[in-house]
Protein backbone atom coordinates (compact mmCIF):
# COMPACT_ATOMS: atom_id res chain seq x y z
CA UNK A 1 0.00 0.00 0.00
CA UNK A 2 0.92 3.31 -0.55
CA UNK A 3 1.84 6.53 1.55
CA UNK A 4 -0.97 7.86 -0.43
CA UNK A 5 -3.82 5.08 -0.31
CA UNK A 6 -2.67 5.04 3.69
CA UNK A 7 -3.45 8.76 3.90
CA UNK A 8 -6.95 8.17 2.26
CA UNK A 9 -7.45 5.44 4.46
CA UNK A 10 -6.85 7.33 7.52
CA UNK A 11 -9.06 10.29 6.33
CA UNK A 12 -11.98 8.03 5.32
CA UNK A 13 -11.44 6.35 9.24
CA UNK A 14 -11.12 9.97 10.49
CA UNK A 15 -14.32 10.98 9.03
CA UNK A 16 -15.82 7.96 9.51
CA UNK A 17 -15.38 8.13 13.31
CA UNK A 18 -16.52 11.45 12.92
CA UNK A 19 -19.62 10.70 11.74
CA UNK A 20 -20.36 8.16 14.76
CA UNK A 21 -18.97 10.58 17.24
CA UNK A 22 -21.94 12.60 15.85
CA UNK A 23 -24.46 10.07 15.59
CA UNK A 24 -23.72 9.03 19.10
CA UNK A 25 -24.45 12.66 20.06
CA UNK A 26 -27.68 12.68 18.41
CA UNK A 27 -28.69 9.52 19.32
CA UNK A 28 -28.09 10.63 23.58
CA UNK A 29 -29.88 13.67 22.57
CA UNK A 30 -32.61 11.86 21.29
CA UNK A 31 -32.61 9.37 24.43
CA UNK A 32 -32.43 12.25 26.89
CA UNK A 33 -35.29 13.84 24.58
CA UNK A 34 -37.22 10.16 25.16
CA UNK A 35 -36.37 10.12 28.84
CA UNK A 36 -37.83 13.92 29.77
CA UNK A 37 -40.81 12.95 27.73
CA UNK A 38 -41.37 9.90 29.96
CA UNK A 39 -40.61 12.05 33.13
CA UNK A 40 -42.99 14.48 32.36
CA UNK A 41 -45.86 11.65 31.13
CA UNK A 42 -45.15 10.10 34.49
CA UNK A 43 -45.73 13.72 36.10
CA UNK A 44 -48.98 14.23 34.14
CA UNK A 45 -50.11 11.24 35.16
CA UNK A 46 -49.48 11.40 38.85
CA UNK A 47 -51.17 15.24 38.12
CA UNK A 48 -54.34 13.40 36.92
CA UNK A 49 -55.18 11.22 39.45
CA UNK A 50 -54.44 14.09 42.24
CA UNK A 51 -56.76 16.12 40.55
CA UNK A 52 -59.60 13.25 40.07
CA UNK A 53 -59.12 12.72 43.63
CA UNK A 54 -59.18 15.89 44.95
CA UNK A 55 -62.33 15.93 42.77
CA UNK A 56 -63.74 13.04 44.86
CA UNK A 57 -62.67 14.59 48.17
CA UNK A 58 -64.18 18.08 47.24
CA UNK A 59 -67.85 15.77 45.87
CA UNK A 60 -67.79 13.86 49.49
CA UNK A 61 -67.04 17.00 51.28
CA UNK A 62 -70.21 18.47 49.65
CA UNK A 63 -72.36 15.60 50.03
CA UNK A 64 -71.04 14.95 53.55
CA UNK A 65 -71.70 18.26 54.69
CA UNK A 66 -75.59 18.13 53.62
CA UNK A 67 -75.94 15.00 55.86
CA UNK A 68 -74.44 16.49 59.29
CA UNK A 69 -78.08 17.96 59.64
CA UNK A 70 -79.74 14.51 59.13
CA UNK A 71 -76.72 13.18 61.67
CA UNK A 72 -77.33 15.81 64.16
CA UNK A 73 -81.05 14.84 64.47
CA UNK A 74 -80.41 11.49 64.76
CA UNK A 75 -78.60 11.91 67.15
CA UNK A 76 -81.02 14.00 68.98
CA UNK A 77 -83.12 11.13 68.63
CA UNK A 78 -81.15 8.77 70.34
CA UNK A 79 -80.35 11.28 72.91
CA UNK A 80 -84.13 11.75 73.65
CA UNK A 81 -85.10 8.40 73.93
CA UNK A 82 -87.08 7.93 76.78
CA UNK A 83 -85.16 5.69 79.27
CA UNK A 84 -88.16 3.19 79.81
CA UNK A 85 -88.69 2.99 75.83
CA UNK A 86 -84.85 2.25 75.42
CA UNK A 87 -85.68 -1.36 74.97
CA UNK A 88 -88.51 -1.03 72.60
CA UNK A 89 -87.68 -2.47 69.16
CA UNK A 90 -88.36 1.26 67.06
CA UNK A 91 -85.73 2.37 69.61
CA UNK A 92 -83.28 -0.32 69.20
CA UNK A 93 -84.27 0.55 65.21
CA UNK A 94 -83.10 4.02 65.88
CA UNK A 95 -80.02 3.44 67.03
CA UNK A 96 -79.24 0.84 64.62
CA UNK A 97 -79.94 3.42 61.66
CA UNK A 98 -77.89 5.75 63.44
CA UNK A 99 -74.93 3.40 64.36
CA UNK A 100 -75.08 2.30 60.27
CA UNK A 101 -75.15 6.20 59.25
CA UNK A 102 -72.50 7.17 61.53
CA UNK A 103 -70.07 4.11 60.38
CA UNK A 104 -70.65 5.17 56.81
CA UNK A 105 -69.36 8.65 57.29
CA UNK A 106 -66.45 7.35 59.16
CA UNK A 107 -65.44 5.04 56.74
CA UNK A 108 -65.47 8.02 54.32
CA UNK A 109 -62.99 9.68 56.53
CA UNK A 110 -65.33 11.83 58.88
CA UNK A 111 -64.09 12.55 62.50
CA UNK A 112 -65.66 14.36 65.35
CA UNK A 113 -63.50 17.57 67.01
CA UNK A 114 -63.11 16.99 70.30
CA UNK A 115 -64.33 20.28 72.07
CA UNK A 116 -65.98 20.33 75.83
CA UNK A 117 -63.46 20.94 78.36
CA UNK A 118 -60.52 21.31 75.95
CA UNK A 119 -59.05 24.51 75.35
CA UNK A 120 -60.67 26.86 72.68
CA UNK A 121 -58.79 26.71 69.14
CA UNK A 122 -59.92 28.82 66.45
CA UNK A 123 -58.81 26.57 63.87
CA UNK A 124 -61.40 24.24 65.24
CA UNK A 125 -63.73 25.78 67.25
CA UNK A 126 -66.14 28.76 67.00
CA UNK A 127 -67.03 30.55 70.07
CA UNK A 128 -70.28 31.73 69.76
CA UNK A 129 -70.80 32.84 73.44
CA UNK A 130 -68.36 32.72 76.25
CA UNK A 131 -69.71 32.34 80.06
CA UNK A 132 -68.55 31.64 83.48
CA UNK A 133 -65.96 29.40 83.14
CA UNK A 134 -62.18 28.55 83.16
CA UNK A 135 -60.64 31.12 81.23
CA UNK A 136 -59.83 30.02 77.35
CA UNK A 137 -61.76 26.76 77.58
CA UNK A 138 -64.67 24.98 76.12
CA UNK A 139 -67.60 24.94 78.47
CA UNK A 140 -70.40 23.66 76.43
CA UNK A 141 -70.57 22.61 72.83
CA UNK A 142 -73.44 23.52 70.97
CA UNK A 143 -73.54 22.24 67.47
CA UNK A 144 -70.59 18.82 66.69
CA UNK A 145 -68.15 20.11 64.27
CA UNK A 146 -66.39 17.52 62.37
CA UNK A 147 -63.04 17.13 60.17
CA UNK A 148 -62.93 15.08 57.15
CA UNK A 149 -59.69 14.02 56.50
CA UNK A 150 -57.62 16.72 57.78
CA UNK A 151 -59.51 19.64 57.21
CA UNK A 152 -62.40 20.94 58.95
CA UNK A 153 -66.02 20.38 57.23
CA UNK A 154 -67.71 22.10 59.97
CA UNK A 155 -66.55 24.23 63.09
CA UNK A 156 -67.76 22.80 66.80
CA UNK A 157 -69.89 25.74 67.87
CA UNK A 158 -69.23 26.04 71.05
CA UNK A 159 -69.33 28.55 74.32
CA UNK A 160 -66.57 29.51 75.59
CA UNK A 161 -65.24 30.27 79.49
CA UNK A 162 -64.60 33.68 80.38
CA UNK A 163 -62.30 33.31 83.39
CA UNK A 164 -65.13 34.20 85.95
CA UNK A 165 -66.73 32.15 88.46
CA UNK A 166 -70.54 32.08 88.55
CA UNK A 167 -72.39 34.20 91.08
CA UNK A 168 -73.73 31.62 92.68
CA UNK A 169 -70.62 29.71 93.67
Amino acid sequence: MSEETKEIKQEEISALQEALEKEKARAEEHLDGWKRAQADFINYRRHVEEERDDFGRRANARLILKLLPILDDLQRAVVAIPPNLENDDWAKGIKLIAKKFWNVLEGEGLKPIEAEGKPFDPNLHEAVMCDHGEDGIVIKELEKGYCLFDKVLRYSKVIVGSGQEAANQ
